[in-house]
């Protein structure tokens, strides 16, 4: 008889280092990212207390200064301060002029963010480039490059001057301001969102016989609208915060923001509260409404 095959050799056989070896090579890990003594390490998916600790740092950099503020607003009469006609009249100009912007920011930059999300052509990254410059541009300087267009004294301003509509010192020019800086925001968020949108689902779209146009309708506006959304908020919010370009393009009428420079420098930190406080009432009125009517996405 011929011996027995050793290609079956019982693993028992082997010493018990040898089979925990073994073992530990089939056997996945079970600690979770843990160090000694079952602590976590700090750069593991469940160790967070340093990214914790350093993002808290951030985070109270941010609320301290909110929170001074708010106490600060205990010792100021707002409803005495916002009952200031000049005061009324700031907020009603903001309130106006910052939607109109949003709106104008909203129709020409979503149909601007779609074309960078979706075609290649020559000059791309130039485009792309133009989007950026007003964020990195100071906003006064921006102003400045508004006036070389549209002042008063250019063919452009000169005419629309001679038509009664004039761009500079007026509702118009605050507009312009507003949505020279703040643009750049809805368009670089919204693409952003149809960057994340699957373009095998507009494909499919197509092949059932619907064009172009009626895809984005019912297919890439829907996928993408909280990416929109936050575009929207961001662009609202930066408009009705906007002083440099509009302080050199419209210094008047007065928004909420060249008001609190004029108070400020009139009568000191306590005159501008009532109106910081309805300034950044406002913008969380936005951001919250804007959270609940669309949410935020969800993890899966």
């Amino acid at each position: 008889m011929s011996g027995p095959d050793r290609s079956h050799e019982d693993t028992s056989d082997r010493g018990p280092e040898r089979a925990s070896d073994a073992d530990s090579e089939r056997r996945p890990d079970s600690s979770g990212g843990r160090g000694w003594f079952g602590v976590d390490r700090p750069w593991t998916p469940g160790g967070l207390a340093v990214p914790a600790l350093l993002g808290t740092v951030l985070l109270a950099y941010f609320v301290v200064p909110f929170a001074a503020f708010l106490f600060r607003s205990r010792r100021v009469d707002v409803v005495a301060g916002l009952a200031d006609p000049a005061v009324r009249d700031a907020i009603a100009t903001s309130l106006l002029t910052a939607p109109v912007s949003t709106a104008v920011a909203t129709a020409f930059g979503v149909p601007l963010a779609y074309v960078l999300s979706r075609a290649s052509f020559r000059g791309k990254r130039l485009v792309e480039a133009l989007v950026l410059l007003p964020l990195v541009v100071p906003p006064i300087v921006g102003g400045v490059m508004l006036l070389t267009v549209v002042g008063r004294y250019t063919p452009i301003g000169a005419a629309a001057a001679a038509i009664g509509v004039p761009l500079t010192g007026s509702a118009a020019g605050v507009v312009l301001a507003q949505t020279f800086v703040a643009a750049p925001f809805l368009v670089v968020t919204a693409r952003a969102g149809f960057d994340g949108v699957d373009p095998r689902l507009e494909e499919a779209s197509r092949t059932m016989g619907y064009g172009r146009l009626r895809t984005i309708r019912l297919v890439s506006l829907p996928l993408a609208r909280n990416a929109i959304a936050a575009g929207i908020v961001l662009t609202f919010v930066r408009a009705i915060g906007e002083f440099g370009a509009t302080m050199m393009v419209a210094y008047t009428p007065r928004t909420m923001p060249t008001r609190i420079r004029v108070a400020f420098i009139a009568r000191g930190i306590d005159a501008i509260v009532p109106i910081a406080i309805a300034l950044l009432a406002i913008a969380v009125v936005v951001v919250v409404a804007v959270q609940l009517l669309v949410g935020t996405p969800r993890r899966g």
